[in-house]
């Protein structure tokens, strides 16, 4: 009695067989051509199992300068008789060109069905992975950008402050916090020899690297010109003018600042501001004086002169020096602006410059909702306690 099942004949078995045996050679060119990461021996591989496991006369990527075996003259497309050679595009997955391999079969003879479907079996994996090791590059290249992006902020923090000068009867405190990784936001204060304190806050025009690179510059031509004991009105000039002889990209990336003398002793203050955002003072009464601008910024414009401003600086009064990275901080459309953070500062209590420095980033978090920050965010804060304060520490 006959059990229904047919038993396959030769000549399937036989195709059944070879059909493994193509599947089990293209699952083992796959495996080697996922066996390396770089892009090159990736299509090295390639190549290699195309001329040996083919027995193809050659193999090419063009336009990369790879090719394995006896690829005919001319520039690689083509049979020394004119006729096309078998390509394979190699595409990613959103459809976008790779390279293409080019396959020239022994002469005399073209491609079989098993030859053909195996090249386009392995122009798929080889697609796959020439795009995973283009990936694995780019990420290469990221984590070295991004190491270098790291020391860089490491060296920026380095040139701020290390420490604040101890003054009695005063508190004095800046924060900086940059948009990228670095910023062209800077802060410096400076102890004089006469007794005086030298205060400047800045900010290159733009942001990230090229300002971060400038504010460097910038920084080493304050240093040396503060040394030097100069009136603020004239180290201004001389800053303008040393900033614009740096040369184009310098005067592209003109630097705003705002610089200011205290005595101490006196209680006296001396400010010129270029092209900087208004300072605000506050004093014990809460009579508000905002530190103008009275030129335009350093490295605008050459032979440039300022003017400067001086005022009392009483018990209980507080000054605050920013850049405008403070007043652009939006909610929806809407900016915060200066009139909010002068609000802002003169709600502050006089006392510890770090602790109107706080309410002031709570303020502007509220204020933006806790999204992303879109620029450069410093502040300098310096407060003169009252003499009740001042016995009470």
């Amino acid at each position: 009695m006959a059990s229904g099942i047919q038993l396959p004949g030769n000549d399937e078995t036989i195709d059944l067989q070879q059909q493994v045996a193509r599947l089990q050679a293209l699952l083992e060119a796959s495996r080697q051509v996922h066996s390396t990461i770089r892009e090159e021996e990736v299509l090295e591989q390639v190549l290699r199992i195309v001329v040996r496991e083919l027995e193809m006369a050659g193999a090419a990527f063009p336009g990369t300068g790879l090719a394995y075996g006896e690829m005919p003259e001319a520039d690689g497309t083509g049979h020394g008789d004119g006729a096309a050679l078998p390509a394979y595009l190699l595409q990613d997955r959103e459809g976008k060109r790779l390279t293409e391999l080019v396959v020239a079969p022994p002469e005399g003879r073209e491609l079989t069905l098993y030859e053909a479907d195996f090249l386009e079996g392995l122009a798929l994996q080889a697609a796959v992975a020439l795009e995973n090791a283009r990936n694995h590059e780019r990420n290469l290249q990221w984590a070295r950008v991004q190491q270098d992006l790291d020391a860089a902020r490491n060296i920026q923090r380095s040139l701020l402050p290390h420490s604040l000068p101890q003054i009695p009867g005063y508190s004095l405190a800046f924060r900086s916090d940059t948009c990228y990784e670095v910023g062209g936001d800077y802060v410096d204060i400076v102890e004089q020899p006469g007794g005086s304190l030298l205060l400047m806050v800045a900010d290159v025009a733009g942001k990230g690297m090229a300002s971060a690179i400038m504010a460097t510059g910038f920084r080493a031509a304050f240093r040396a010109m503060a040394a030097q004991g100069l009136p603020l009105d004239e180290l201004a000039a001389k800053m303008n003018q040393h900033h614009w002889t740096e040369g184009e990209e310098a005067q592209r990336r003109y630097v705003t600042a705002i610089f200011l003398q205290l005595w101490p002793e006196t209680g006296e203050v001396q400010a010129v501001n270029a092209g900087h955002n208004p300072g605000f003072l506050v004093q014990a009464g809460g009579e508000i004086c905002q530190l103008e601008s009275s030129g335009t910024p350093l490295g605008l414009l050459p032979g440039m002169r300022y003017s400067s401003q001086s005022c009392g600086f009483a018990p209980g009064s507080r000054l605050l020096f920013y850049t405008d990275g403070l007043t652009e901080v939006f909610r929806g459309d809407e900016e915060f602006g200066s009139e909010r953070l002068l609000e802002a500062f003169s709600k502050c209590p006089a006392g510890k410059a770090d602790d109107i420095l706080v309410a002031l980033w709570a303020t502007l978090a509220e204020f933006g909702g806790g999204g992303p920050q879109s620029d450069d965010m410093t502040a300098l804060a310096l407060c003169r306690g009252t003499d009740r304060m001042e016995n009470a520490e």
